[in-house]
């Protein structure tokens, strides 16, 4: 009789396990629906996003010790060009989630920290992964990679006819990630040196592609800009977790479609952290995943199945 009690009993127990998975570990897709666009013609024929891997909101933002920028180009645009805010991003703060988050627009399920980053169809360049060496010397060469390759891809498409044909085409989207400033916040921590010039180095680099993209397009004027972060990172160089540091991260968009700055209508949000950024202008905070309905609606593409996009104003 014992016997049979204790074996109910793990049974019992082995069912209570298997509920937890069963209730939380759910994907929170819904498939059947229709998709559905805006009828307003799109502002923007293409857009290019800039995914800064592991930048903090405020690492970006705030002067140095000497009161200037580590950002000048992108400060440049946050007061003379475009729209900036805060995204906030949700547990797990890993890439993956970030990616999904800001392209497809809903949050995934908790077990998508598992699964990790996989192929797809999409063309895609990529540099090697012995390239993401924690001990190495440069790190900010897996930006500068990124960059270079994106020269080397639109000098290509000057001589190849099938190659310009689709980058000519409507609604079509650049996707860069930058990921120095995630492997420098792991090895050197976002309060180093290293992780402070990889914004200098981002910065410049952003500034770089956005006359070169100008240039060949001819300065069409059908370009829109965003400009974010996947996720944050902690002091001690982690991510994961939902800490401020994690869950802050910037968000600047600029061109075709954009609005241009506005005076800031409050004297400070809540946080303060106008003030301590001096900034004057109008600061929009977000969802991370409101970004992929903003980016749809720029370009005129039907907004993503699933999104759980709130209003926004940019």
């Amino acid at each position: 009789m014992a016997w049979w009690l204790i074996l109910f009993g793990i049974f019992v127990h082995l069912i209570f396990f298997y509920s937890i998975f069963d209730i939380y570990f759910t994907s929170p897709l819904v498939h059947g629906m229709t998709p559905h666009s805006t009828q307003l013609a799109a502002p923007a024929k293409r857009l290019v996003l800039f995914v800064a891997d592991g930048l903090r909101a405020d690492k970006v933002f705030e002067l140095d010790e000497h009161d200037q920028t580590r950002a000048p180009y992108i400060r440049n645009i946050i007061q003379n060009v475009g729209a900036w805010g805060v995204s906030h991003t949700r547990v797990p703060t890993e890439s993956r989630p970030g990616h999904v988050a800001l392209i497809a627009g809903f949050y995934e399920d908790v077990s998508a920290i598992t699964k990790g980053a996989s192929g797809s169809h999409v063309y895609t360049e990529m540099y090697p992964g012995e390239s993401e060496d924690f001990a190495g010397a440069d790190l900010g060469k897996l930006d500068t990679w990124v960059f270079e390759k994106v020269k080397e891809f639109l000098k290509q498409a000057e001589h190849n006819v099938f190659l310009a044909e689709k980058l000519n085409k409507e609604k079509v989207i650049l996707f860069m990630h930058l990921l120095g400033l995630d492997t420098n916040g792991h090895a050197h921590k976002p309060y180093s040196k290293e992780y402070l010039n990889n914004i200098k180095l981002v910065d410049k680099g952003v500034e770089e592609m956005v006359s070169v993209l100008e240039n060949y397009f001819e300065h069409d004027g059908r370009t829109a800009y965003v400009f974010t972060a996947d996720h944050g990172m902690t002091n001690w160089g982690s991510h994961g977790a939902g800490h401020p540091s994690e869950t802050l991260t910037p968000l600047v968009a600029w061109g075709a479609g954009v609005r241009k700055p506005l005076p800031s209508t409050l004297e400070y949000t809540h946080d303060g952290f106008e003030k301590e950024w001096q900034m004057n202008t109008k600061r929009s905070d977000v969802n991370q995943a409101d970004i992929a309905a903003l980016m749809a609606s720029l370009i005129g593409i039907p907004f993503p199945l699933n999104s759980v996009v709130c209003r926004i104003t940019f």
